[in-house]
């Protein structure tokens, strides 16, 4: 942010390229739902500014994966955790972060995926956890397998898991995806590349951190969010 004494503070906006475009013709299902004519601002209103209000009270967190029906889940186990922050770096606590991915074989636990990769029974796929005073979170999960989706000829999703951030309105809410480093997968999927500056694109992908992991447990990887600004995290994906 930039800010003046006795002036408003005033919002940079997201660096040209650093956000995905709305039609991306290398994904092809962009050309069903890319909107036709620029989007048109609007004021928030109250209700969308203030409401509804998320806590852990109404929405427990569900901060560990690995384990469900009993059980735990098969795969290698990993620790995905990070920091929320605005443009100027201040931290954004109680954000409520939910995360939903595919299990080690690369399916989704929901009746719609028909990838014939085996289903876990004791992974559900799906996490919430609220960011504390710091603006951190912390997950433990599985490293989701890649699956085919049916794009292009030999299409596969490289690795991945999608994150949804929920602010202090229902209609304060962004989407993104993460990706791991060195997926060689990475290079052919057209929804990262969606975004077209390559150093946004880099924002997506976590990185490995040995002071996250935990010896003879899991791997970890740090995976921080910007929510907007020069700098912000590709949204939209």
């Amino acid at each position: 942010m930039e800010e003046s004494e006795g002036a408003e503070m005033r919002l940079r906006p997201p660096a040209p390229g650093s956000q995905p475009r709305y039609d991306t013709p290398a994904y092809r299902t962009t050309a069903l739902r890319a909107p036709l004519h620029a989007p048109v601002p609007f004021a928030d209103g109250i209700t969308e500014a203030r409401g509804p209000r998320f806590s852990s009270a109404l929405f427990p967190a569900i901060a560990d994966l690995t384990r469900a029906e009993g059980g735990e889940a098969q795969g290698q186990r990993i620790i995905v955790a990070g920091r929320v922050s605005e443009e100027n770096g201040r931290a954004v606590p109680g954000a409520m972060i939910e995360i939903w991915q595919a299990n080690a074989a690369g399916r989704y636990h929901h009746p719609t995926d028909r990838h014939d990769a085996p289903l876990d029974p004791h992974f559900r796929g799906a996490g919430r956890v609220f960011s504390d005073a710091r603006g951190e979170y912390r997950f433990v999960t599985v490293r989701p397998g890649s699956y085919p989706w049916r794009n292009h000829e030999n299409a596969w999703r490289p690795s991945h898991i999608h994150f949804s951030l929920f602010g202090p309105g229902f209609a304060q809410r962004l989407i993104t995806q993460m990706y791991f480093e060195g997926d060689p997968l990475l290079p052919f999927d057209p929804i990262f590349h969606s975004v077209p500056d390559r150093a946004a694109r880099e924002r997506l992908v976590a990185r490995f951190e040995i002071g996250l992991t935990e010896p003879e447990r899991a791997h970890g990887y740090r995976f921080d969010i910007v929510l907007r600004g020069r700098g912000a995290t590709p949204m939209g994906i």
